[in-house]
């Protein structure tokens, strides 16, 4: 199974767009993942009318009805897989032990808000991840998106994806 990751679209905002290679990767997932941060609901409804399957959480600047339609915390199954979704990981120190305690039953998190990619493991495999921003970069030298693969025994591998 392949995973499309995205979080903090901050979309409409002037005329900027997901970029063609982002949405050419969602295009071509067995299932998106959205980690908030949208801004405007049209933004979601755009993403399910790409085909493959939304997944995702409300973000802290999200319109009232994104906050209403979407949870803040959800569990996804993904194939073997169980990734939890959060926009906001909470401060860099104690980040991995922390989401390993909210989210004892997943095998990974997956999570926004700060735009900078991250991708951390402990000694037992539980992973976090952020995918940056695919519109936002902020400091970051460019636009990221995230993919992950999901073996047959459940296993999950991500990759960040640079956009340019």
């Amino acid at each position: 199974m392949r995973l499309a990751i995205i979080s903090d679209t901050h979309l409409p905002r002037g005329n900027r767009q997901l970029p063609n290679a982002c949405l050419d990767h969602l295009r071509e997932a067995d299932l998106i993942l959205h980690a908030g941060d949208f801004v405007a609901a049209e933004v979601l409804r755009h993403l399910k009318d790409l085909g493959p399957p939304v997944e995702a959480v409300h973000g802290n600047i999200d319109d009232e009805e994104l906050r209403r339609g979407l949870p803040s915390a959800r569990l996804v199954r993904a194939g073997g897989a169980r990734i939890a979704m959060v926009h906001d990981g909470g401060p860099a120190d104690g980040r991995l032990r922390r989401l390993r305690g909210r989210f004892a039953d997943a095998d990974a998190v997956v999570f926004g808000h700060s735009h900078v990619p991250l991708h951390e493991r402990d000694a037992a495999g539980f992973q976090i991840f952020n995918p940056g921003s695919p519109t936002d970069r902020r400091r970051q030298p460019t636009h990221t998106m995230g993919l992950a693969s999901i073996a047959d025994d459940g296993a999950v591998s991500f990759a960040l994806v640079d956009l340019g």
